[in-house]
Order: C-alpha cells, then sequence, then structure tokens
C-alpha cells in the first residue's frame, strides 16, 4: 500500500508499506496491503510501520528505525484514511 505519514509541519514519511500497526482508540489495530476502506482517530501510542523496501534516508531521522524496513513512530493522536490501497495518516 502507499503511505503517508503527515505532521502539521511536513510529511514525515512517504513510501511502500507491508503493514502498519495503529493505536486506535480502541485498541491497537493492523492494516495491510488491499485493506478495506476506513476512517479511524487514533490515540497516544506508537505506529509500527512495515516498508517494503529500506527507509528511504530522507525520511529515517524523523523517528527510531527497528531495522532496515520496520520503523515506530510515537504520536500523541491522529487520524487515519485508508482507501483505494493508499493510507494517510495525520498526526498531532
Amino acid at each position: 500500500m502507499q503511505l503517508e505519514v503527515v505532521s502539521p509541519e511536513r510529511v514525515l514519511l512517504k513510501g511502500e508499506a507491508k503493514s502498519v500497526v495503529l493505536p486506535g482508540v480502541d485498541g491497537k489495530f493492523q492494516i495491510l496491503n488491499h485493506h478495506a476502506p476506513i476512517i479511524s482517530i487514533l490515540a497516544e501510542g506508537k505506529l509500527r510501520i512495515e516498508m517494503v523496501e529500506d527507509l528511504d534516508k530522507k525520511f529515517a531521522a524523523n523517528f527510531e528505525k527497528l531495522n532496515g524496513k520496520e520503523v515506530e513512530i510515537p504520536i500523541s493522536g491522529g487520524v487515519l484514511e485508508m482507501n483505494n490501497n493508499k493510507a494517510i495518516i495525520l498526526i498531532d
């Protein structure tokens, strides 16, 4: 899926992702390729993202890398929209 993680200041991450684990208001949930359309409010926690390829260096400095393809991004809340295999995450 195409993924964009956007803060009020800038795009934090953009690329092809395998999976994203998100802190929803009712608990953690995961989205994968071709997930059904969804809009969800996010709670405080961490986004855990597995990219298809190694993370682009211009985005790597924005958050904690778990390995070449996985990252965690701490958030204080936000919104997810998933539609047509594209996920956009707006975070605080």
